[in-house]
């Protein structure tokens, strides 16, 4: 929990509090909503780094292959899906196998496609270190969001406790 003496005064009000200001509400409120996602970003980066010696954008492709049910997925869809160019991803899946964390393989009859996929290894790894991971992402939304934000926040991360930037 964010102590309210960390808590930095400057945080804009909720964009849906009311206007005023040159931006309208929508920009205003996705502004906000990077730069909150931008401040966690930060502190998980570390976490990431000490827990499971990976980048955070190897966290991210780590992440998305632990959603599959089944198998893993093409490195295009990945790509896709990240927001990523298939040459980086590229570099960071040979990172992740050089590591043990993933394997690669060719699809059945397509030669040119690559499926990639988790290993026991990553998923016990994933499996050990996201309550800690998910604890440093409530913490620093708290951290860095009002209370209104944190209430509108919390459909999407359940565990972001009600009042936490006010204790």
């Amino acid at each position: 929990m964010a102590d309210p003496g960390e808590h930095p005064t400057d945080l804009p009000e909720c964009p849906s509090l009311g206007g005023g200001g040159l931006l309208p509400a929508e920009l205003r409120a996705w502004m906000l909503l990077l730069a909150t996602t931008g401040a966690v970003e930060q502190r998980l980066r570390a976490a990431v780094k000490e827990r499971l010696d990976v980048s955070h954008d190897e966290f991210l492709v780590l992440c998305l292959l632990a959603e599959q049910p089944e198998g893993g997925l093409r490195m295009t869809r990945v790509a896709e899906r990240l927001g990523r160019p298939k040459t980086r991803l590229t570099y960071q899946i040979a990172c992740l196998q050089h590591a043990g964390l993933v394997t690669r393989r060719s699809v059945c009859g397509d030669k040119r496609g690559i499926e990639v996929a988790l290993t026991d290894k990553a998923r016990y790894l994933l499996k050990e270190a996201s309550a800690p991971l998910a604890a440093t992402v409530t913490e620093s939304l708290a951290h860095f969001m009002g209370p209104d934000q944190c209430a509108a926040m919390r459909g999407l991360v359940p565990d972001l406790v009600e009042g936490a930037s006010a204790e």
